[in-house]
């Protein structure tokens, strides 16, 4: 009789022990794939899962949205113009049974394949085109590798491109650029001031010849402004008719 107690209690404790290490715990971002004896048997949602020990095993899949960055690397344009540049990868997975069977390491694969787009992406486009259309360049990247990692159970959910670097040699010589621009702006706003000042000069100019007395008038006016001055001397060449003038415009 001791013999079998002894022998129940062991088997009591076998059980509760391999009861107790079969529990998981499996987070609300989380899914659970199980394989049982090696093969893919079925998929765990969050909460307290069980499964056999030794019999089964369990991986873990983080299905929230996973941030990769790109490490910088140097491309060459279409119009052969050596550039360095970084991207950062905003994805997550959707399918954990593909994400776990169909890839190794999924996290590296998506880095991969970005690296690989930015290559063929603005190798197929010149240099205006990267650095005005950046949104445009992530999308198409964007489609490039969203179309690859499908079939992995990961979408991608979107790429920025964070740095776009030049040569220094062409940082000078857009530098120039940018300043020649400048220049011709400012000759052009300028050039529009003179021809609207000379506008306004001919249009003044032919109301005054068009009145004698108040081109004469604003001849005193001038010179009554340049008096103001004691410094100033002045000598006036007073016309013949001044007079016939003067009486025409008083009252």
């Amino acid at each position: 009789m001791p013999c079998l107690l002894i022998f129940a209690a062991f088997w009591v404790v076998f059980f509760f022990f391999y009861i107790l290490r079969g529990i998981r715990v499996v987070y609300q971002y989380e899914r659970g794939v199980v394989f049982t004896l090696g093969k893919y048997s079925h998929l765990k949602e969050p909460g307290m899962r069980w499964v056999f020990p030794i019999f089964q095993n369990m991986r873990r899949v983080d299905i929230r949205i996973k941030t990769v960055d790109v490490p910088r690397q140097e491309v060459i344009t279409k119009d052969n113009i050596p550039i360095l540049a970084n991207t950062v990868v905003y994805f997550k997975v959707e399918n954990p049974v593909n994400a776990i069977i169909k890839i190794d390491d999924y996290v590296y694969a998506v880095r991969q394949f970005t690296q690989a787009a930015l290559r063929d992406i603005v190798g197929n486009n010149e240099l205006d085109f990267v650095l005005t259309e950046r949104v445009q360049v992530a999308e198409s990247i964007q489609s490039i590798v969203d179309a690859e990692t499908d079939e992995w159970g990961v979408d991608i959910e979107s790429i920025k491109i964070q740095e776009i670097e030049l040569p220094a040699e062409m940082k000078r010589a857009m530098a120039k650029q940018a300043e020649a621009e400048r220049e011709r702006r400012a000759v052009i706003i300028a050039s529009d001031g003179e021809l609207k000042a000379s506008e306004n000069l001919r249009q003044a100019a032919e109301t005054l010849s068009k009145n004698p007395a108040a081109l004469h008038l604003r001849t005193l006016q001038t010179i009554r402004d340049i008096a103001a001055d004691p410094s100033e001397k002045i000598i006036l060449y007073l016309p013949s008719d001044i007079a016939a003038l003067v009486k025409n415009i008083s009252p």
